[in-house]
């Protein structure tokens, strides 16, 4: 699915997202594709569980360059750890994980448990570059 800026920043706000979406760099010997899990729910990234399991910290400042004109989206990048920035104009929203009641933040951390929290760092560049 498709979505603009806008629409991609507020459901970036409002749950997590597996995106896929065209490199901005080109990597040899990769795809041209990058897949992520990201958010920038201050539930999540703010929790004791966040800050501990997604290593989670606080942007240090705004980009040095106009993200919002390059038609970039901000968010956390739960594999990196880290801020990354999304060109909206190429991603596909593939899954979304709504964080809207108590209930969904615990569905969230069960699959983040069963699935996520023990893939190896070969685990994980492969959903990457998938």
């Amino acid at each position: 699915m498709r979505m603009s800026q806008q629409g991609l920043l507020t459901l970036a706000q409002n749950s997590i997202v597996e995106l896929r979406f065209v490199r901005r760099r080109e990597k040899r010997g990769w795809s041209p594709y990058r897949r992520m899990l990201g958010t920038n729910n201050p539930t999540i990234l703010n929790s004791a569980p966040g800050q501990m399991a997604l290593h989670f910290t606080p942007p240090r400042g705004p980009p040095p360059y106009p993200w919002i004109q390059k038609n970039l989206v901000c968010m956390w990048d739960i594999f990196w750890q880290d801020w990354r920035m999304v060109p909206a104009e190429s991603v596909d929203v593939v899954t979304v994980f709504p964080l809207q009641s108590e209930e969904d933040i615990n569905k969230w951390w069960s699959y983040f448990g069963l699935f996520l929290e023990n893939m190896t760092a070969g685990d994980k560049t492969s959903f990457m570059n998938q």
